[in-house]
């Protein structure tokens, strides 16, 4: 998953707003046409998450990659700014319903249905198979999980770059000066808890911060109560990609299509539970009202000691290390067990969109993109968790940390439940929903009412996808 590179958080905030955007942009698809199509230019246009700046800093970086593939080509970026991705998808909607179509989209767990149901996106089926053996070395590296994620419908649609699961980072110093011993890789609700009293006996720390938004926030704590804001199933086939890039893998049996949501669940027990849960965190001092600035500000009060435990994914290492944080001075564990000690992620990669001119040079330049050499290319600084799994090692996090950076890999490959966030084609509505109802929850205090509303909220958003 790809996020604003100037946000300390490489997964900002969600705030309410953007759908009648995205419907309106979507509508008005069918009849678009690329700008410059057939027109042969050498012109690589890419479609950034991130404001101009951040755009142009990503162009100089990547601009040598491309110019490996083909000395003429000039490459483009335009930058989208947004506090999330429902915002970021709204506006390049926007852009292309007005003609103005890239060639290549940075894209998250988030829009894949939505690009891809849209046919925005186009399947990247052919070129696997026709590079298979090129490819070998990128899926003996990549676990299914992630590639499974970027499917729809039996098509891959994206090479997955990274990808941030939802662990929880810790204070150590606040830890200790607590009382409280760093926790283990079994450790559960309960001793979550308790180390949340303990922190919040100083009075100048609040125990455990989050955010309002999907990923990362109340929802880590729905995952591990067994539920799940929509049914979780999968669409059939993928063989074709599974047979042969993962063949004799344990870990790729019963992969499928990609992943199927269907009807809403978002006010069953589990999911009341869980936002339950944190209100009442909230009314016992234990949790300050959660971040709606855009994850920055959280960090910041981690950096600062206000905040002892929150989750975060790979992304965090960078973004607290420019915050300040020297190692061993946080860390990192599983999420707490609770019913299960099931993890979500969200997982990144380059789309190639289906009105470019220029398919065959775009499937290059991803694939050059998905390669080892090209990771901190893309993502300086340990800004998000590389995909590829030979990237994860103690040099890598030896200078911003964390300590026990090996969870990052271990929540995929140790933890077979652990599952992509829910991101149907009507992402944008469930999102936006989402923050409005959880809002509603905190400010009223009634879960129930709220979570009831967020289930009207799908299910009308789910009628009218169509899906």
């Amino acid at each position: 998953m790809s996020y604003p590179e100037a946000a300390l958080s490489r997964r900002t905030l969600l705030k309410a707003g953007g759908t009648g955007l995205a419907m309106a942009g979507l509508a008005s698809l069918a009849a678009c046409t690329s700008a410059g199509s057939g027109s042969g230019s050498k012109t690589l246009t890419v479609a950034y998450f991130g404001d101009q700046k951040a755009a142009d800093a990503f162009r100089k970086r990547i601009e040598p990659v491309v110019r490996k593939l083909d000395k003429s080509v000039t490459v483009r970026v335009n930058g989208t700014s947004g506090t999330d991705w429902n915002v970021f998808f709204a506006k390049l909607l926007t852009q292309i319903a007005s003609g103005s179509s890239p060639d290549i989209v940075s894209v998250a767990t988030e829009g894949l249905q939505l690009m891809a149901s849209k046919d925005l996106a186009m399947p990247l089926d052919d070129y696997v198979k026709r590079d298979i053996k090129e490819l070998k070395s990128y899926f003996d590296d990549v676990p299914a999980s992630l590639v499974e994620a970027m499917m729809f419908q039996g098509h891959l649609y994206e090479l997955p770059t990274d990808y941030n699961a939802g662990n929880m980072y810790y204070n150590t110093a606040l830890l200790q000066q607590a009382g409280v011993a760093a926790p283990t890789e079994h450790w559960t609700i309960d001793d979550f808890h308790a180390a949340s009293t303990a922190l919040a006996r100083n009075k100048n720390t609040e125990a455990y911060g989050w955010v309002v938004r999907l990923w990362g926030s109340w929802t880590s704590f729905l995952y591990a109560n067994g539920g799940n804001l929509l049914e979780e199933g999968k669409y059939p086939g993928g063989s074709w990609l599974w047979d042969a890039a993962y063949k004799g893998d344990p870990s790729a049996q019963g992969r499928s299509g990609g992943w199927k949501w269907g009807d809403p669940t978002a006010n069953s027990a589990e999911a009341v539970e869980a936002l339950q849960y944190l209100l009442e965190m909230k009314r016992a001092g234990l949790s300050p009202s959660p971040d709606v600035s855009g994850g920055s500000d959280l960090q910041n009060l981690f950096a600062a000691g206000r905040v002892g435990m929150a989750i975060g994914g790979g992304f965090w290492a960078g973004g607290l290390a420019n915050a300040g944080m020297k190692r061993g001075s946080f860390d990192v564990q599983f999420f707490p067990e609770w019913k299960s000690q099931r993890h979500l992620f969200g997982a990144s990669g380059f789309a190639i969109f289906q009105k470019s001119d220029k398919k065959d040079l775009a499937w290059e330049v991803v694939k050059e993109l998905s390669k080892p050499s090209s990771f901190d290319v893309i993502f300086p600084g340990n800004a998000t968790t590389p995909a590829r799994q030979s990237l994860l090692t103690a040099e890598r996090y030896a200078t911003t940390g964390p300590q026990n950076w090996q969870v990052f890999g271990k929540t995929l490959t140790e933890f077979p439940t652990t599952a992509p966030i829910p991101a149907p084609p009507y992402y944008n509505a469930l999102a936006t929903a989402l923050n409005q109802r959880t809002t509603q929850a905190i400010s009223s205090g009634d879960v129930k009412s709220a979570l009831d509303g967020l289930q009207r909220d799908l299910e009308a958003a789910r009628s009218s996808a169509g899906s």
